[in-house]
């Protein structure tokens, strides 16, 4: 024990008192810890999400305790060790203690054990592999987990690049937990060995190293990270697209939308942020969001009217203009007071409906067929043209189907 952790409330709360005294009732004071995030944020006084808790318990062990206690026990990862309790509609991730047996790089084959040294080695950083029991007292096996969280140094358990190659995701935390927990220069030894394992990523599925990329464009202050991790080549093995500009710079000051920070990343190329997003298999709404912003970025000026401003809200919508602001923002910072004035009027004016459709047409004589949908447009282009006019519709309308002669 080497610290113990500050007033929680997730840890006298009720709903964990309880999981813990539902796993203690079987193995004995001590046989359950929390470990990982809970413990590292605690220390450093971060928010606490999640509740992790490491057992000596083995899997069965652990459901038919959390059920004797008449909780709920959801077997999650059974083969993997874990299984999830829900005490007051709170989950907590309960893991048996584990060893590696084999790694191929994406995923574990473990045996479970008795010995909290052994799970601590397996851990990824030596901040994580922290544990704490029930009355918050803190048990560091590396000997380095809480002076690490302290000062701000992510360190692998043990040898980086064994670790790496344990799961070649570990490159993309190393730099992840740097740009969340990490304070000064990136540890000379992670990063040497990052560098040197990064194509191993190419193994690693999309989905998981998208999540991870999003997870790291989210913090706070992502650009230390972000440069150190193109300066050991990381960035160009899983965004050859991308390229760490001052754009990137620029979007810190503007919010933590991490789609933002993305699209700065990229070009401004409709194609290319699409064979991107499909290729990482980004959420729909992501990949959607980087499509439309680079497709409204070129109608996109901090210099324009309101009026042009509105005519560009209508035909792209407000998610797609407002993401291209922020570009043209980030291109220049600057121009903050138009940026802002723009992100107001997108946040403020409701595009209208167009105000007349295939049955006005009809009344002026106009059949169905080629020639509605070809008057329906032309009014449309000259209605947003003069910004939306509210009267004199069907007169426009009518100048269309019977244009003046002379």
């Amino acid at each position: 024990m080497t610290a113990r952790l500050s007033d929680q409330p997730w840890l006298t709360a009720s709903s964990t008192r309880a999981v813990m005294a539902a796993l203690e009732a079987v193995g004995g004071p001590g046989c359950a810890r929390f470990v990982g995030g809970c413990v590292r944020n605690a220390l450093i006084g971060q928010p606490v999400a999640d509740i992790d808790i490491a057992t000596t318990l083995k899997p069965e062990e652990t459901d038919r305790a959390i059920r004797a206690a008449g909780l709920k026990a959801v077997p999650t990862g059974l083969a993997h060790g874990t299984v999830t309790a829900v005490a007051e509609r709170r989950p907590f991730e309960i893991t048996t203690l584990r060893r590696d047996v084999s790694t191929d790089g994406r995923r574990a084959t473990v045996a479970f054990t008795d010995d909290w040294a052994e799970d601590a080695a397996r851990r990824d950083f030596r901040l994580n592999a922290l544990y704490a029991d029930a009355e918050g007292w803190v048990f560091d096996p590396t000997c380095e987990g809480v002076a690490d969280a302290l000062a701000g140094r992510i360190v692998f358990v043990g040898d980086p690049e064994t670790r790496i190659r344990e799961d070649f995701l570990r490159i993309l935390r190393f730099f992840r937990f740097h740009a969340w927990y990490g304070r000064g220069e990136p540890d000379a030894a992670a990063l040497a060995a990052c560098c040197a394992l990064a194509p191993g990523m190419a193994r690693l599925s999309a989905e998981r190293v998208s999540s991870e990329l999003m997870k790291l464009l989210s913090a706070p202050d992502p650009r230390a990270a972000m440069a150190a991790m193109a300066g050991a080549g990381v960035l160009a093995q899983i965004l050859p697209e991308g390229r760490l500009t001052p754009l990137f710079d620029a979007t810190v000051g503007q919010g933590g939308d991490p789609v933002v920070r993305l699209m700065t990343l990229l070009p401004s190329d409709e194609a290319v942020v699409t064979g991107a997003a499909t290729r990482l298999r980004f959420a729909n709404a992501t990949r959607d969001r980087l499509a439309f912003a680079a497709r409204a970025a070129p109608a996109v000026r901090l210099s324009m009217s309101d009026r042009e401003a509105r005519a560009v809200l209508y035909r792209h919508g407000a998610p797609a203009f407002s993401d291209a602001v922020r570009r043209r923002w980030a291109e220049a910072p600057d121009r903050t007071a138009d940026a802002r004035r723009l992100l107001t009027l997108a946040d403020t004016w409701t595009p209208p409906r167009l105000p007349v459709g295939g049955r006005d047409l009809a009344r002026l004589g106009v059949g169905p067929g080629p020639d509605t949908g070809r008057l329906l447009k032309a009014f449309e282009e000259g209605w947003v043209a003069a910004d939306f006019p509210a009267h004199g519709h069907l007169e426009r309308l009518a100048a269309l189907v019977n244009p003046p002669r002379g």
